[in-house]
């Protein structure tokens, strides 16, 4: 025997050994099927979270649309869940309301209404979702709380579904409310999603109380971490995940992806998970910073990042659609992992693996109990009506953190079945797609442009005759909602400006202001010169501000300190070192008046800073310790009529 000869035999008997020690899995229909597949999802909203995105300049906007919605190309979504704007801050900003006011109705304002048509236009067959994390303070009848009079919470979300087909020609199809409102509207299409929070008390509420049960269709929870209890099973509902991931999307974001995907069926039998958020497209220091499936936070200079959750999600996505059923034969890898698998009732089948470690693929929530998984090889028999499948096609992603040269989404070759069965040598921290269908393919477009810095010189000065979107650009609301104004009152400069609008404290859950504010601009700005011309409306108590180095916002704006340039309606004004305005560092007279334009500049420079008014220093060499940088920002003293405009910053 020669050595060639010898080396066949042993590459022969090491096969041989790999079969024999490969732990055997059935994939079959002969007992009946599992649960009814409805989708995978992304959430824009709760909040602000696709701030950015509006801003973006073509073509980046459209390729950063596609790789999130269109079908066989990137992540493919199933599903869109958007927020219900309620004008207040809801986790990274505010979002406004369709109805400000009980007698006001607008169904133009903000960009979710954009978004969905953006999505259903690349994939007219998505699940859209709507959903209210917050409400306008006329919901409340004078109460913090929106659901004392839930006729008036019901009408407030009916009218936004009706608003959306009316003006958008969109269908919702799932919202959390109140069944007989909906169809005394003729919205019995429409599917109800309860509570949308946890799968207790409703669980067993639906099992007490048959009218409640009859109302709701899914049971969602948030961040269920992959498990479910049994009386959510007995109602026999659909489960959904209906928020989860909220984690930093980096490569063990992506394996914490790829494990609930997988998981969630596995061990809860959730037949949707719906991802927080859709896109990091807001302030990455806000918040959660980067914890969407991909990252579009630089509008000003193009770039944006596909990062790995859209190739995990595009392991399922691009080769199911929801109405296809699960598999009762899904499970636990011997060495640890899952697998789970699909058929469309026609012949078709989807198997999807994951071997994520436990260090490799926590969430940001709940805790991840401690687990092994070791490299294996795996058998599956394809048995019952799948069992005549000759050939599938194979697609892999690997995350190789010891050499952090990972691979994504890869075509392999097709994979033959001997005697209806195939192996897989499965190393640790893998995803593999198996499936007939054929049509999956990794897009692609040329490199965005590079990443950047927010311009150093930035002017606005808010001239839109017909704006796209109610917001300005790179403003991102914390509380409060500023928007673009024609101020029919003045024939001088100040036609087109932008406009502070709430006058009432909105009913929300987070942790907002007493004061409105919008930030913008660089994080990391340390010497920088605001100048804005304002406009305040409210009597008396009226005031208004600009900001710079504002180190807090979204849900901890309340706490935000920075250096504030306060003017007031009854002629003065305050330097103070905190948005509560309990630090001040100086004031005095300003002689500033309501329904009187003047043009404030604050300039921050290392340990100093000083103020002018119409261009005459009013304040100088006030000494700043804290914080050392933060965003620019504008605002008001209240929930407050005012207007701005001519905003310009220079930073150093």
């Amino acid at each position: 025997m020669d050595c060639r000869e010898s080396a066949l035999l042993v590459s022969v008997l090491l096969l041989a050994l790999a079969l024999c020690s490969a732990q055997n899995y059935v994939l079959s229909d002969d007992g009946g099927l599992g649960r009814v597949f409805d989708g995978i999802g992304g959430l824009s909203g709760g909040g602000a979270t696709s701030r950015l995105l509006v801003s973006y300049a073509e073509p980046y906007r459209s390729q950063i649309l596609d790789f999130l919605f269109k079908p066989n190309f990137g992540a493919s979504l199933h599903i869109l869940k958007v927020e219900i704007g309620g004008d207040a801050q809801t986790t990274d900003g505010t979002e406004p309301s369709h109805m400000r006011y009980e007698n006001d109705e607008n169904y133009y304002r903000g960009y979710e209404w954009w978004l969905m048509k953006e999505a259903k236009k690349r994939n007219p067959n998505i699940t859209l979702i709507g959903l209210p994390w917050a409400f306008p303070g006329w919901v409340g009848r004078g109460k913090n709380w929106p659901y004392d009079y839930p006729d008036v919470t019901a009408t407030y979300v009916v009218n936004w579904i009706l608003g959306a087909k009316q003006y958008h020609d969109l269908d919702i199809q799932y919202v959390g409310l109140l069944r007989y409102t909906l169809d005394k509207s003729g919205l019995e299409r429409v599917k109800i999603i309860a509570s949308d929070n946890l799968w207790e008390p409703i669980a067993f509420s639906l099992l007490l109380d048959p009218e409640l049960s009859t109302a709701v269709d899914v049971i969602g929870a948030h961040y269920p971490g992959t498990t479910t209890i049994t009386e959510a099973l007995k109602t026999q509902k659909k489960l959904w995940s209906s928020e989860d991931y909220s984690t930093f999307n980096n490569e063990v974001g992506g394996g914490c992806w790829a494990r609930i995907l997988n998981q969630n069926y596995v061990n809860g039998q959730m037949t949707a998970t719906i991802s927080w958020n859709l896109v990091a497209s807001y302030y990455e220091d806000l918040p959660f910073g980067r914890d969407g499936l991909m990252t579009a936070e630089e509008p000003w200079s193009g770039n944006y990042v596909v990062e790995s959750p859209i190739w995990i999600t595009a392991h399922t996505t691009q080769f199911t659609q929801p109405g296809w059923t699960y598999l009762q034969t899904v499970g636990h890898l011997a060495q640890g992992g899952s697998y789970i698998a699909l058929t469309d009732g026609k012949g078709n089948l989807t198997v999807v693996i994951e071997t994520m470690t436990h260090n490799h693929s926590v969430c940001i929530r709940p805790p991840l109990p401690p687990f092994n998984v070791t490299s294996q090889n795996a058998t599956f028999w394809l048995k019952g009506s799948i069992a005549s499948i000759k050939e599938l096609q194979v697609w892999r992603s690997q995350f190789d953190f010891k050499t952090n040269k990972p691979s994504f989404f890869e075509k392999l070759k097709p994979l033959k079945l001997v005697d209806g069965s195939f192996t897989l040598n499965l190393a640790e921290d893998e995803v593999y797609t198996l499936t007939t269908v054929s049509t999956g393919s990794k897009g692609s477009y040329p490199d965005p442009p590079p990443s950047a810095r927010f311009p150093k010189v930035y002017k606005d000065d808010f001239d839109v005759r017909n704006p796209p979107f109610s917001e300005a650009p790179y403003f991102a609301d914390q509380t409060g909602v500023f928007e673009y104004y024609i101020n029919l009152t003045d024939p001088g400069p100040h036609v087109f400006t932008l406009r502070q609008v709430l006058t009432e404290r909105p009913i929300t859950w987070a942790t907002d202001a007493d004061q409105t504010i919008s930030v913008i601009g660089d994080y990391y700005w340390q010497s920088l010169t605001v100048t804005c011309d304002v406009f305040m409306e409210k009597m008396n108590a009226g005031g208004v501000f600009i900001a710079a180095r504002v180190d807090k916002g979204g849900q901890s704006i309340r706490s935000a300190k920075g250096v504030f340039f306060w003017v007031f309606a009854d002629g003065t004004y305050k330097v103070t070192n905190d948005l509560v305005g309990e630090t001040v560092l100086a004031e005095g007279q300003s002689g500033t008046e309501v329904h009187s334009w003047y043009t404030l500049s604050l300039t921050v420079k290392g340990q100093y800073a000083s103020g002018s008014l119409n261009g005459y220093p009013l304040w100088k060499n006030a000494v700043i310790l804290t914080p050392k940088a933060g965003w620019a920002a504008i605002g008001t003293r209240s929930f407050e009529l005012a207007q701005f405009d001519n905003f310009a910053l220079v930073a150093e």
